[in-house]
């Protein structure tokens, strides 16, 4: 690796496995310090399970293999106290944040004439406060530097409506929203904001029995609920990969794309476009 982001640190939650690992190893490759945190509990409405702090331990092991300096904590991020003491944790380690990327999520089904208020509640907490805790706890650090990016995931759901998961639709469509005010405040301070839009991704979050039955009630397998997602996407395939997601991070981070900000970036095999 070219080791292009070498004195850099980042930030990323949600990094205990799935995209956040991806992109943890994908920066300690490219000579960065990394800040990984995960929640390591279940959250109750979540119909898979979370990952664990053997997760989070192993996402440290490969970063350090790597060569990376990296620290780590279970942190909520519906917690602002916590994900504040994280980023001090991570200031401490390594003098400043350079590049956030606000990965942690969690995808739940209801149709939303019956959606239960409290899963309506963990789905906005976590996904869209969560990223504002995040942001909001970041910034000052790269304020002070005059250099940052900020990298939101946001979603397909971020840019039109599907059913089923109107929740998860209303907070990623916010998080974009989010992404859009960022880009404005923050570019006379150095600092771009961009949401990247993906389609399904290859993780625990997509390849579960519960979102195999959402997906194809007749028939909940993986087999199945692979084929239903290859027919809606103009590139037949099921989902993207993990590290396909790291590629656009790694680029949105690096100073090739200083004058990109306030962008939506699709990685959607064309299911937009349809």
């Amino acid at each position: 690796m070219s080791g292009r982001f070498a004195g850099r640190t980042v930030l990323i939650t949600g990094a205990g496995r799935g995209q956040g690992r991806a992109h943890a190893l994908a920066f300690a490759r490219e000579g960065a310090n990394v800040a990984v945190c995960d929640i390591c509990e279940e959250i109750a409405s979540a119909p898979y399970e979370m990952a664990s702090a053997d997760d989070l331990a192993e996402t440290v092991r490969l970063c350090e293999a790597e060569d990376a300096r990296v620290v780590s904590a279970e942190v909520d991020v519906r917690d602002y106290g916590a994900v504040e003491r994280f980023t001090e944790q991570t200031l401490e380690a390594f003098g400043g944040i350079d590049i956030l990327i606000a990965n942690a999520g969690i995808f739940t089904y209801s149709p939303i004439a019956t959606m239960p208020l409290e899963q309506f509640d963990e789905t906005i907490d976590v996904n869209l406060r969560g990223v504002f805790h995040t942001v909001r706890a970041a910034l000052p650090s790269m304020e002070g530097r005059g250099w940052g990016r900020v990298i939101l995931i946001g979603s397909t759901a971020s840019l039109v409506g599907t059913g089923n998961v109107g929740h998860y639709t209303a907070a990623k469509h916010a998080v974009l929203g989010l992404t859009k005010s960022l880009a404005v405040e923050q570019g006379p301070n150095g600092i771009t904001a961009n949401c990247i839009c993906p389609t399904s991704v290859g993780t625990r979050m997509i390849r579960n029995d519960a979102c195999y039955a959402l997906l194809s009630p007749d028939d909940p397998t993986a087999e199945k609920a692979a084929q239903v997602l290859k027919e809606i996407n103009a590139i037949p395939d099921a989902w993207v990969e993990p590290e396909e997601i790291s590629e656009l991070v790694l680029f949105l981070a690096s100073d090739a794309a200083a004058h990109i900000t306030g962008a939506d970036l699709k990685v959607d095999m064309g299911y937009v476009a349809r």
